[in-house]
């Protein structure tokens, strides 16, 4: 409210439950900006923020008790227990959004909104009736994120304290899917894994679809098929993070199939892991957004090079992109209440200075495909596709990787595996 200021009123729905096939819905989750201002996890909700309103500057608005829906699909909140409950001053039902909002929105200059294509109707509809009711709507629109997503980049202690237990659960994920692996089992028993013991762990959803894949799938970024079965030989990339309480984790772990690297994937697993150790380095106060990336785009460069999979000095290899086909994708993106979480990674068209309770991953990756896609690779390298990815919170003196207790030396990884 005070980064709006008392000229504006801001509106942040929660969203509405959505079908997935005949009379099922998918089980609902809250728009992550409605989540951060509320804390509040039912369909249909709206909270209106009007700062320096003479009567109400916050209002809730929020399904009405309803005791024959609630027999059916459990418990509602209510208005009447908004400010018990939640905090917040004023709590209505949806069925008042009519009679209420118009004057909260009365004679401010702003509206700050999600352009969400779901509620932009809704909202287009109450600006037009209070316009043909001789109210004064706002006459500038903007974005809801230019100020709430700069303020939601920024984690508080107690952010940073959930998202360290996501990821302590997520990590106790990828050792158990480390431990169980053995070749002739599919990528879903391994994907069944890892939901058991997000389950067991107190956290019901994944942050995203988990991808475990085997052999050739690890050269897909986002496989998320996990159908195939698991052979000798195979390396296992796992991309998965539980979202605990709301907040994600994002973790990638690499390891093979029978427990022990062969010698062309551990040269290829050390030269990822070197690049990502160097690029955790890099995530610091002060330092750019793309310092990271950078840091391990040159480290794998160099190592392709040792390896003699690519030809030239460092210098031409960068300068030309040379590769590009092997490293695929960036190193790092913000995260929080979502996986790839808000906030601008440029500011002024320059990469954005990091600052202190920023979260973010850091995750270099060598793909290499096979005798069709690159007919010239040496065949010892093909269908080796490995990526490392941790949680890095930036902190006053450096930074606290979040997803330590993820075993990622290989020698280390061996050890649990074998034991």
């Amino acid at each position: 409210m005070a980064s709006i200021g008392p000229e504006s009123v801001a509106l942040v729905f929660a969203t509405g439950e959505k079908r997935r096939n005949s009379d099922v819905e998918y089980l609902f989750r809250p728009h992550s900006d409605f989540v951060y201002l509320t804390g509040f996890h039912e369909p249909d909700g709206l909270l209106v923020l009007a700062p320096g309103h003479p009567t109400m500057e916050e209002a809730l608005f929020v399904r009405a008790r309803d005791v024959a829906a609630e027999q059916w699909n459990g418990r509602r909140l209510g208005a009447e227990r908004v400010k018990e409950t939640l905090g917040i001053e004023n709590g209505f039902t949806v069925e008042e959004f009519s009679e209420v909002i118009p004057n909260l929105i009365d004679g401010r200059d702003v509206l700050h909104v999600d352009q969400d294509v779901e509620t932009s109707h809704q909202v287009d509809l109450w600006l037009k009736t209070m316009k043909e009711s001789g109210l004064a709507p706002p006459q500038q629109r903007v974005e809801l994120e230019d100020t709430l997503h700069e303020l939601r980049l920024i984690k508080s202690d107690t952010e940073i304290e959930t998202m360290q237990e996501a990821a302590n659960i997520s990590a106790a994920a990828h050792q158990r899917a480390m431990r169980y692996c053995n070749p002739g089992i599919s990528e879903l028993a391994l994907e069944s894994e890892l939901q058991h013991e997000f389950a067991l762990r107190g956290a019901r959803f994944t942050a995203y679809p988990s991808i475990v894949a085997s052999g050739p799938n690890a050269c897909i970024m986002h496989y998320i098929q996990n159908d195939r079965t698991i052979e000798d030989g195979d390396l296992i990339l796992i991309d998965a993070g539980c979202e605990y309480q709301y907040y994600a984790s994002d973790i990638t772990r690499t390891f093979p199939a029978n427990g022990r690297f062969t010698h062309p994937q551990r040269e290829i697993y050390e030269l990822v892991l070197s690049a990502q150790l160097a690029a955790i380095d890099q995530v610091r106060t002060g330092h750019s957004f793309t310092d990271p990336h950078n840091t391990s785009t040159q480290v794998l460069a160099q190592g392709l090079i040792d390896l003699g999979i690519l030809k030239g000095t460092l210098d031409e290899v960068l300068e030309n992109e040379l590769a590009k086909p092997f490293t695929v994708h960036r190193c790092s993106h913000f995260l929080g209440l979502d996986v790839h979480d808000v906030g601008k990674r440029e500011i002024d068209g320059e990469p954005r200075t990091l600052e202190p309770g920023m979260v973010l991953t850091v995750e270099p990756g060598l793909y290499f495909g096979n005798a069709e896609t690159m007919p010239n690779l040496d065949s010892k390298w093909h269908n080796i596709g490995i990526r490392v990815e941790d949680d890095v919170v930036v902190t006053e003196n450096g930074n606290c990787v979040l997803s330590a207790n993820a075993p990622k030396f290989a020698d280390d990884v061996e050890s649990l595996m074998a034991s």
